[in-house]
């Protein structure tokens, strides 16, 4: 599963997730199954995206600078492997555990981590969106590779930074938790209905 956030433009996106997508459909069967062959195929996959999008601003003036976030989630036996670059984010939720699995390439993350900031007041820093990686942006980025276990009844979620920016992560956990077959819908009208400003697309798998 393929996740894009736009920020430089809904060409950034599809680009990024189609070139993912297509990158670990042709290679899975090439590579050994192993722990460190998957995240390398995860890693090689958004490179591949990041070499894509970058190709495409060059060759088009009119889509210069443009760039994308990316979460690419692949489940094979009980894991989930991520490739991840921006600050849209992967959650796991585990019975009554709701943990987020990426960490945002941002700004404000960067002060959180140095102990600049507390969490709480990053999640109203008027600096919140500012990226320190996106997609496509330069020749190369180096994308975060993780693998976490995936069991019967975990739910993974997929979310762009349009949902996050508007529901703290304790109302997302309540709305998936009440009813995980609809909770996507659910998530994307309650950020809405609070206003939503950006790009809102939620991704949930069960």
């Amino acid at each position: 599963m393929e996740w894009a956030d736009i920020i430089g433009g809904e060409v950034a996106s599809k680009l990024a997730v189609s070139a993912s997508k297509s990158y670990i459909q042709n290679n899975f069967n090439k590579i050994e199954h192993d722990r460190e062959s998957i995240l390398k195929l995860m890693k090689n996959a958004v490179e591949y995206a990041n070499m894509v999008v970058y190709e495409k601003a060059m060759q088009e003036k009119e889509l210069e600078g443009m760039g994308t976030t990316l979460d690419v989630c692949l489940i094979y036996n009980n894991k989930v492997y991520i490739g991840h670059v921006g600050d849209s984010r992967v959650y796991r939720l585990r019975k009554e555990f709701f943990r987020k699995l990426t960490t945002d390439h941002s700004y404000v993350q960067q002060l959180v981590k140095d102990g600049s900031i507390t969490k709480e007041e990053a999640y109203n820093h008027p600096k919140k969106n500012m990226l320190t990686k996106a997609l496509g942006c330069t020749a190369y980025v180096e994308p975060d590779t993780l693998v976490k276990g995936f069991l019967k009844d975990d739910i993974i979620l997929m979310s762009s930074d349009g949902l996050t920016n508007m529901l703290k992560d304790e109302e997302i956990y309540n709305i998936i938790k009440s009813n995980p077959d609809t909770a996507a819908e659910e998530l994307v009208k309650r950020a809405n209905s609070l206003g939503g400003y950006d790009n809102i697309t939620v991704v949930i798998i069960l």
